[in-house]
């Protein structure tokens, strides 16, 4: 049950504005529960990036092949989706290379209930901020820029601190770089695939048969199915509701969020 609990908090908090990271913290704190190692959480991301891949397996494979098509044949029609690609790649190495600098700063340091009710209240502010006093774009991925990418994935380093989004942090920067929001959307959850896979390689040692024995086969086979259907789930959703829905929403649910951990969390429980 526990393991299922936390299949679906990840699933579905991991790709809406809210902080998945935050979100497992708190449900852990809830159910009096710690995850031991890094197995139990490898086995949640993989569940989300397959969910993810699955979904834009169209766009994966368009941007795979135009990207080595335009490198053979620099042939026009494939040069926004070549650049693209590039994008990503370039976001995807300076977040994974200040992510891993800050990992070790971070640490345990701010798993703190009121570190995370503060960085949960920060993401509602700049949610806000970029809905009301910023004006939406119009730039779509043929005018996206080498600063644009860098932008984005400077601001996605902040999301390795619990209570920060990962994926709030990618649509919020999209959109002040004037990005229009399919973009900023598509850009973020395509960003989404090389970090959360990456993250899961570099912990991929930390799996072993003990793991096995300490949680259980069981468990770790709910946890993953769980958080791949919710993952699915909150793909399918957040893109619709992007559509006609504002973020303003999300930045009230941080903010009662931020307050029932300052409620009702002890302060002094450390992850």
């Amino acid at each position: 049950m526990e393991a299922i609990i936390l299949g679906a908090v990840q699933g579905i908090a991991e790709f809406l504005p809210i902080s998945s990271t935050a979100h497992i913290i708190i449900a852990q704190l809830l159910l009096g529960y710690s995850i031991p190692g890094l197995s139990f959480e490898i086995f949640l991301h993989l569940g989300s990036i397959i969910a993810v891949i699955l979904f834009f397996w169209r766009d994966i494979t368009h941007i795979v092949s135009a990207f080595f098509r335009y490198l053979a044949k620099r042939e026009k029609e494939d040069r926004s989706e070549f650049y693209f690609g590039l994008y990503l790649i370039v976001a995807t190495m300076i977040t994974g290379l200040l992510g891993v600098m800050l990992e070790d700063v971070v640490g345990n340091a701010l798993k703190t209930p009121i570190m995370i009710a503060i960085a949960l209240a920060l993401t509602g502010i700049f949610l806000i901020a970029i809905e009301r006093f910023h004006q939406v774009g119009n730039k779509s991925e043929s005018e996206m820029s080498w600063f644009d990418a860098i932008i984005i994935g400077f601001v996605q380093t902040l999301a390795v601190i619990p209570g920060i989004s990962r994926s709030g942090s990618t649509l919020i920067a999209g959109l002040y770089t004037g990005l229009n929001r399919d973009t900023a959307v598509r850009f973020s959850f395509l960003l989404s695939i090389p970090v959360i896979l990456g993250s899961s390689v570099l912990a991929i040692t930390d799996i072993s048969a003990g793991s096995f024995r300490t949680i259980g086969t069981g468990p770790l086979i709910a946890a993953f199915i769980t958080s791949f259907v919710t993952s699915l789930i909150g793909i399918i959703w957040l893109i619709d509701f992007l559509k006609k829905g504002r973020l303003i929403y999300f930045a009230l649910y941080c903010f009662l969020l931020a307050a029932i951990v300052l409620a009702f969390l002890d302060e002094a429980t450390v992850l």
